[in-house]
């Protein structure tokens, strides 16, 4: 990455096919690992679970948490484009990060510790720490919050799963 004249950061204004391939790909990717670390809990531990009626089949979470990411690394890929020199691009794209770390430290609480309480104590924060990254992508680019949308949704959808998993066993 250059820097202009006065030593900010330039953004690479021939590429922009390849940064968003990289933001959407690193966000695929990372959080991808996070599942297929705790996949033989879902096999195991998680197959034995009680479950509401309102729980999807297993095939759907792999499609549907792809698209999140994609859709997650294309915000933030959208946020970045404005300009790190900008305080507020900063901040969102710092909310942006917490959020992640929260969605990626999900799996391991949930499954890999074998703990719905613990998934919830991840989740609920999860969800408001996406709350505040749409505000903050707001802010920033409306399209940027618009693509978070489907995200807050199925963590939304996700909370009430966890709520009645815990509760169920």
């Amino acid at each position: 990455m250059s820097t202009t004249h006065d030593g900010r950061l330039a953004l690479p204004e021939r590429r922009p096919l390849v940064t968003i391939a990289g933001v959407v790909g690193a966000c695929v990717v990372l959080g991808a690992a996070g599942g297929l670390i705790t996949a033989p809990q879902i096999e195991t531990w998680y197959a034995t679970l009680d479950k509401p009626g309102f729980t999807p089949p297993s095939w759907v979470f792999g499609p549907v948490w792809t698209l999140l990411y994609a859709l997650q690394g294309v915000a933030a890929w959208l946020i970045w484009r404005a300009g790190l020199d900008r305080r507020i691009v900063r901040i969102a794209l710092g909310l942006f990060t917490v959020q992640f770390v929260l969605n990626l430290s999900w799996s391991p609480a949930f499954f890999g510790l074998e703990s719905p309480i613990l998934g919830l104590a991840v989740i609920v924060p999860l969800w408001v720490a996406i709350v505040a990254t749409m505000i903050a992508f707001s802010r920033v680019d409306r399209r940027a919050a618009a693509l978070l949308v489907p995200y807050l949704a199925w963590v939304t959808f996700a909370t009430a799963l966890n709520y009645a998993i815990w509760t169920l066993n």
